[in-house]
């Protein structure tokens, strides 16, 4: 908290598992609540709470067991993170396919000048008629120079590397590799 005291950012420092802190901190307004404390109770306890006073609230949260996992989704996690689960996979996949590894590690490398960023668009943003289009139809590499690479459909499955053929439904998402120096076009044509 000290160190981002000068910004304009809110911080309540007290207990995150009485419900009273969580409803001082706003949690009865707000959109995405991160829980990423040490311990996997606490963490499901913030969940329960937080789920019983927003319902529509998203949430993610961090997870060191398995079975801590399988409660939190219980829980109406929405995303859970078991980071050592992630960081052991990323080990073993240096040692089985290290070339594919560092490639996707060095995409989005900060302070290159020819940094890419795997970015979202949804619908809304790249057919704001509302009308649904096939992705040829968009022409969303020639306008920006950004290739699509996959698509999330409404009911959240995605496709990679979508055909040229299929068609954006409402509430679906973009996705699209960005180049650091195409990031006005991406800026202007869709508001990323």
């Amino acid at each position: 908290m000290e160190r981002f005291s000068n910004d304009e950012m809110l911080f309540v420092s007290r207990n995150a598992n009485e419900d009273e802190v969580l409803k001082e901190a706003g949690i009865e307004k707000e959109s995405t609540l991160i829980c990423a404390l040490p311990s996997d109770a606490d963490n499901l306890f913030i969940v329960l709470s937080a789920r019983q006073i927003n319902p529509s609230l998203k949430v993610i949260s961090r997870a060191t067991e398995e079975t801590s996992y399988r409660k939190m989704k219980l829980a109406e996690a929405d995303n859970v993170i078991l980071p050592d689960k992630i960081v052991g996979d990323h080990m073993a996949s240096l040692v089985v396919v290290p070339d594919l590894i560092e490639f996707l590690d060095n995409l989005s490398i900060s302070g290159d000048d020819d940094r890419i960023n795997v970015e979202q668009v949804p619908f809304e943003k790249v057919c704001p008629s509302g009308e649904e289009m096939a992705i040829h139809d968009l022409d969303v590499r020639k306008k920006t120079g950004c290739p699509v690479i996959g698509y999330k459909s409404p009911n959240g499955y995605y496709v990679v590397n979508p055909e040229p053929s299929l068609m954006l439904q409402k509430c679906s998402k973009l996705i699209l590799i960005e180049r650091l120096f195409l990031i006005d076009k991406l800026k202007n044509l869709y508001g990323v």
